[in-house]
């Protein structure tokens, strides 16, 4: 095979690689593992087992040895396998790595190299290297994560699947085959000659993988569902190195429900194979309100989180926000309708409010996911948080209410964007949660419909850092305090809108948790993906103890 003859003029790397310690805590040959993908790598293990794994006696002896050497080698093998894939510090290729995150606190981290696998083998090769050297990894889709080592690891490997990024449709045109790089704009455009869509993100440059292992909220999620409960089969690299097509009626049932909703605590996706639906051209855009028409927004928002069952193409997004250039707090309401018929009678309270300014028209999806990307801007410090309650009109008027209290003892943060988004999720998304055996996240129909709450702040300094970070905190943790008290406050939190020291998979309910993490067990008993790689939302809790 091509990597086995790559290898063979490799022996003074192979003899370097040798001296590294090997241990475990299964009984898995990751030599062995390596060589069934044509790597030679016999020379790697020389005493105790094969195949350890982060936290183990062999990366303590490791890390007195020198901190780098795994990753050394494990990037310098990658670098010879695959050449022109791999970029270090310093280089061009490393800068315009750095420069694809969305947020700045996840740009500032430095892996010891960027890869860039172009299929699933290439991908199992890197995750059993990280196996057989320590080098911890992060895995990156779009991006768009907002904390830092979400989707960039300090001195690892950060796996960027950006030449993974194809889209192929089945033979008839119901399922699309979605390689991981993609982001939902290239997605979206490359079905839309033929009238298609899947179920996906709304902001253009949000890539594939992340959105849909949190859940995925869509514009067509009345119709259809969250983005996690559209996904007919998973391709995953496992812990072993092994690619498994995972599906409800495969003989991996369990790990495709741990999928839906459970982050990257189980493998790594290198495809997913997407439902399509037809879809030509919608209405939707924006309309920004003076502060002073909060009750009528507020009232229209509750009234269409009964109301949407009645009208499933309908989707709605309420953002308060503060921009001292337009005179301070304004609210902006996203309307979507999935047919190109303009304001329809579900947004006839949206319609009758007075508004400042107006973005709506027909057009097409791909066009309006940019229209988003103006509201999501990149390069800035940014800040997620998250809480869900039951929908209630009071609790409505006290969580804006703090909002703007905690967000008036920051206003003089540099380049500050403090945003408060609500959104509900409606009886039927929740309905949709149940479809070929039910996902992870942990709730039914009978407790909608919901609301979800988004904090989105962005700044510019990190000497600002701990005061935006502390405000956002108090909006949450007074928010959820009010809610609880009322008997409003739900457990859940949505993955893809938590902040780093928010706990969201053991938010699931206890026996979803536990699931999961018996999954994890089955899949990846050594812990992998919990230990090498160590970022984003892990199964025990949040990814940064403590607070801001």
């Amino acid at each position: 095979m091509e990597y086995a003859c790559k290898m063979r003029v490799l022996p003074a790397l192979f003899i370097a690689i040798a001296a590294l310690p090997i241990s475990c805590c299964e009984d898995f040959d990751t030599v062995a593992a390596l060589a069934n993908y044509g790597v030679n790598a016999s020379n790697f293990a020389t005493g105790g087992s094969r195949g350890s794994v982060a936290g183990s006696p062999a990366e303590n002896d490791l890390a007195t040895r020198d901190e780098h050497s795994g990753c050394k080698y494990a990037c310098g093998t990658l670098s010879l396998l695959y050449h022109g894939n791999t970029a270090y510090p310093q280089s061009p290729a490393y800068h315009l790595e750095e420069a694809g995150y969305w947020s700045a606190v996840q740009a500032e981290v430095e892996p010891y190299c960027f890869f860039e696998p172009e299929d699933s083998v290439a991908v199992a090769v890197t995750v059993l290297l990280s196996r057989l050297t320590q080098c911890p990894f992060a895995v990156k889709s779009g991006g768009h994560a907002a904390f830092a080592n979400a989707s960039n690891i300090e001195g690892g490997i950060t796996i960027n699947m950006a030449k993974m990024n194809r889209v192929e449709l089945s033979e008839d045109a119901s399922v699309a085959k979605v390689g991981p790089g993609n982001t939902w704009y290239d997605v979206y455009t490359a079905l839309e000659d033929r009238n298609l869509t899947v179920i996906g993100g709304r902001v253009a440059d949000i890539g594939v993988g992340g959105l849909t292992l949190g859940g995925g909220v869509s514009f067509f999620s009345g119709l259809y569902g969250w983005a996690c409960d559209n996904v007919k089969n998973y391709q995953v690299v496992t812990a072993q190195g092994t690619i498994l097509d995972v599906n409800y009626d495969s003989h991996f049932d369990d790990l495709y429900y741990a999928l839906r909703g459970g982050g990257n605590n189980f493998g790594i996706v290198t495809r997913f194979d997407l439902y399509t639906y037809p879809q030509g051209m919608m209405w939707g855009g924006s309309r920004v309100y003076p502060i002073n028409e909060t009750d009528a927004i507020l009232n229209a928002l509750v009234n269409f989180a009964y109301d949407a069952p009645s009208d499933p193409d309908a989707a709605l997004i309420v953002a308060f926000a503060y921009a001292e250039q337009l005179g301070g707090y304004l609210i902006a309401a996203d309307l979507e309708y999935a047919k190109p018929e303009a304001n329809p009678p579900i947004f006839d309270a949206f319609q009758n409010a007075s508004y400042i300014s107006d973005t709506t028209k027909v057009v097409s999806l791909p066009d309006l996911t940019l229209e988003f990307n103006s509201s999501n801007p990149g390069g800035l410090r940014e800040t997620y948080w998250t809480a869900t309650c039951q929908v209630d009109l009071d609790l409505l008027h006290y969580m804006v209410a703090e909002y703007q209290t905690q967000t008036n003892t920051i206003l003089d943060v540099a380049g500050l964007g403090p945003s408060f988004v609500l959104q509900t999720i409606t009886t039927d998304e929740l309905k949709y949660m149940t479809r070929n055996g039910g996902n992870a996240l942990g709730l039914s129909e009978e407790e909608g419909p919901l609301l979800l709450l988004n904090i989105a702040f962005w700044w510019d300094s990190s000497a600002d850092d701990e005061r935006v970070l502390q405000a956002c905190k108090n909006i949450v943790d007074n928010t959820l305090a009010y809610a609880a008290a009322r008997g409003l406050a739900k457990e859940y939190l949505y993955m893809n809108y938590a902040s780093q020291y928010q706990s969201v998979v053991p938010s699931y309910g206890a026996a979803n948790h536990a699931k999961l993490v018996e999954v994890a067990r089955k899949y990846d008993p050594s812990g992998v993906f919990q230990r090498l790689q160590p970022g984003y939302f892990k199964l025990d809790g949040a990814p940064t103890a403590g607070s801001p």
